[in-house]
């Protein structure tokens, strides 16, 4: 996500140095996919090749980004070959039919006997919607909009966790090595509907509820899902800034984001600087204090 934030900063410098790194260690797939991760063994250091669709989904946003605004084709020729291989290798159909689509966390590992393992916070609607229209692979766009609905579901009963199986049943709490609680990679959730302009989402308001209840400079990472009650905190100001961002852009008063701080981890640093995105781009009330 970090060629994501070079672009939105318009940071060609940094924006390239990413890039090139990317393509030279992490596209090694057969397809025009990036593998998830890698190390700094020098024998293996990419051990796993299978792709991360979420990371998949924001590096080609930004290339698509950068395309149109610096008129670099080779940018967006790249982009489009990774939209229809997501689109082809990780959008699959609902277990229960019905026509709607679910986004594979990878193209490996996440199918079970009955179903499909879903991460919500794979989701960007944003960025599936802008994707979609820069490269017309609608699929993204569809997908956009099936993976609104499904989270706005699970937001009926609780916080939307940070993984689920889906069957033809429905969704229920996913196999056990998979977080079932509302945590690190749940947060996201609410971010990416702000972001992408759904400040109304029934996934906001279930966070914005949640967290209020809460010390806001010590705010919960990690909830359960049906309670709401907090299982473990942080003081990084990257939680809070996503906190405040999506209490202020539902509306609720008071709210104001912490200014950026480097001291603290990736993570909540990743955070952070997103929510300065998302706000910059369409919350100009929750301007940082």
């Amino acid at each position: 996500m970090g060629l994501t934030r070079a672009a939105a900063f318009d940071d060609m410098a940094a924006f390239d140095t990413i890039m090139t790194w990317t393509e030279e260690h992490l596209a090694v797939r057969s397809d025009a996919l990036l593998a998830w991760r890698w190390t700094a063994d020098p024998k293996k250091p990419v051990a796993d090749t299978n792709n991360a669709s979420d990371g998949d989904l924001f590096y080609a946003w930004a290339l698509s980004s950068v395309a149109a605004r610096h008129k670099r084709a080779e940018l967006g020729a790249r982009a489009e070959n990774i939209a229809r291989d997501l689109a082809a290798i990780c959008i699959v159909d609902h277990p229960g039919g019905g026509g709607d689509r679910l986004f594979l966390p990878g193209a490996d590992g996440f199918r079970t006997e009955k179903g499909v393992v879903v991460n919500p916070s794979y989701y960007m609607p944003r960025a599936m919607t802008d994707l979609a229209a820069a490269t017309d692979v609608d699929a993204l766009a569809r997908l956009a909009t099936d993976g609104t609905k499904m989270i706005e579901g699970m937001a009926k009963s609780g916080l939307v966790p940070d993984w689920a199986e889906v069957t033809a049943k429905g969704w229920k709490a996913p196999p056990k090595r998979f977080a079932a609680n509302a945590g690190y990679e749940a947060i996201r959730v609410p971010l990416f509907a702000a972001w992408s302009g759904q400040a109304k989402s029934p996934a906001i308001a279930r966070y914005v509820a949640a967290a209020s209840r809460n010390d806001p400079a010590n705010p919960a990472t990690v909830f359960d899902r049906k309670t709401g009650k907090p299982l473990e905190h942080s003081d990084a100001p990257g939680y809070q800034a996503v906190a405040a961002l999506v209490g202020c852009a539902s509306g609720t008063p008071g709210a104001a984001m912490p200014l950026f701080s480097n001291q603290q981890p990736y993570y909540p640093a990743t955070l952070h600087l997103m929510a300065l995105v998302a706000q910059v781009e369409n919350y100009s009330q929750c301007v940082p204090v």
